[in-house]
């Protein structure tokens, strides 16, 4: 079964929706100890990093979440939630992070050329730069939905994958039994749908 964190925060029910198309059970909880029972976790999240790592941490969740991960449970962060799993973010100030992958999160505006439109809204394409069991079935160059106006930088050891927005953005993340998508895989289509079930096969730490 998989975990799909509420924290109040998150396309939960398309979530939720989109396991149900690849015929995979999974359950949208608040409850730290159906974390234990759950094989896998999903951290998603929208909205402002500071407010969704406070609502995280009141909720408690936070703490369960980085005990399953040490006992070697899958975790795959999406879109904000994959923010979160790095050390520190600079949006608006500098917040702290779950610190479960090094790097940082940085605006995309001081990266990207003038005049490109913030936030990066809409379909864009996928440059694997690496091999990874949650992209085993996702090919160069296919086009998935990102929204956001911060990145992952200094994140080099687990980057797995980029879009151009131009230049190279954090798009796919991974290390041991650690993942992130800054795309959303649940508006991605049928692209979504096979990094999701690619996650559901993906077995231990890899």
């Amino acid at each position: 079964m998989v975990a799909i964190i509420d924290y109040g925060v998150g396309n939960l029910f398309s979530l939720k929706s989109s396991f149900a198309a690849i015929g995979q059970e999974a359950a949208v909880t608040a409850d730290p100890e159906e974390l234990k029972r759950a094989d896998r976790l999903i951290l998603p999240g929208v909205g402002a990093f500071q407010d969704a790592a406070d609502k995280l941490r009141r909720s408690g969740m936070d703490q369960a979440l980085k005990e399953e991960v040490s006992r070697g449970k899958l975790l795959l962060g999406i879109c904000l939630g994959m923010q979160m799993l790095f050390e520190r973010s600079f949006e608006y100030g500098e917040h702290e992070g779950l610190g479960l992958l090094k790097g940082e999160i940085r605006p995309i505006a001081e990266r990207i050329p003038v005049g490109l439109k913030i936030p990066q809204m809409g379909w864009n394409s996928l440059r694997i730069l690496r091999e990874s069991p949650l992209l085993k079935d996702t090919r160069e160059g296919e086009y998935v939905y990102f929204v956001h106006s911060y990145s992952a930088v200094n994140c080099d050891d687990s980057l797995l994958a980029v879009t151009n927005y131009g230049t190279a953005l954090t798009a796919c993340v991974g290390k041991g039994n650690v993942f992130g998508c800054q795309f959303h895989p649940e508006k991605s289509g049928e692209v979504g749908l096979r990094i999701l079930k690619a996650f559901c096969e993906t077995g231990g730490r890899v």
